[in-house]
C-alpha cells in the first residue's frame, strides 16, 4: 500500500511539474524577474532553435540582436555603457543593452527605434539574450508592436549557442549616441 501511495505521489508531482513548465504568454511585457523560464513562443514571431539559428547565421539571413542588459554610466560616464566584463556574443551581432526591459524611458526607446530603423528593410530581426531571459522576448514583442518584421526569437540565446560549440566573439554595446 505504501508503495502505491509513493508511486501516486511521484506521478502527481511529475504531472504538476509538466504543467508548471508551460509558461503562458503575457498580454503585456514582462516587468520584473527577467531571468526566469519563458513561454514556448511569441505571437507574431517565429521561435527558432539553435540549429535554425545556426543555419540563418551561416547564410547571413537575419540581423542578430543581443539585448543582454548592461550598466549605463552616470556622472563622468554619463551615456556610456559600462559592461562588467567582455560580452562573448554570436559573431556579427549588434548588442543593444537594456532594450528588453518591460518599460523603456524615452531615451532607451529612441535608442532602440534608431537601431531598428538602421537595419535593412525586410531582413529578419533575430532577438536573443540568454536562456530563460525575458529581455529578448520583451524586445521582440516591442519590435512587433512597432511594426517591424519579420521577427525571429531565439530563446536559447548565447547559452544555447555556446552549448552547441558554435563560435563566439567579443562585442561592445552599440553606443547610446549612435
Amino acid at each position: 500500500m505504501r508503495g502505491l501511495l509513493l508511486m501516486a505521489a511521484i506521478y502527481v508531482l511529475a504531472l504538476a511539474g509538466a504543467f508548471a513548465a508551460e509558461i503562458e504568454e503575457p498580454q503585456g511585457f514582462r516587468m520584473e524577474a527577467y531571468r526566469a523560464p519563458t513561454p514556448a513562443g511569441l505571437t507574431g514571431a517565429r521561435t527558432i532553435s539553435t540549429d535554425e539559428a545556426k543555419a540563418i547565421w551561416e547564410k547571413g539571413g537575419a540581423q542578430f540582436l543581443d539585448v543582454l542588459p548592461a550598466t549605463l554610466g552616470q556622472g563622468v560616464h554619463e551615456g556610456k555603457w559600462l559592461p562588467g566584463s567582455p560580452r562573448r556574443d554570436i559573431p556579427g551581432s549588434l548588442w543593444l543593452p537594456n532594450v528588453g526591459m518591460g518599460q523603456l524611458d524615452g531615451r532607451m526607446e529612441a535608442y532602440f527605434r534608431k537601431a531598428l530603423d538602421r537595419q535593412p528593410k525586410g531582413k529578419p530581426l533575430l532577438f536573443y539574450c540568454l536562456t530563460d531571459c525575458w529581455m529578448s522576448w520583451n524586445a521582440a514583442k516591442r519590435a512587433l508592436s512597432w511594426g517591424y518584421g519579420p521577427i525571429l526569437w531565439y530563446p536559447a540565446g548565447t547559452d544555447g549557442w555556446d552549448r552547441a560549440g558554435l563560435p563566439l566573439a567579443d562585442v561592445e554595446p552599440r553606443p547610446i549616441g549612435e
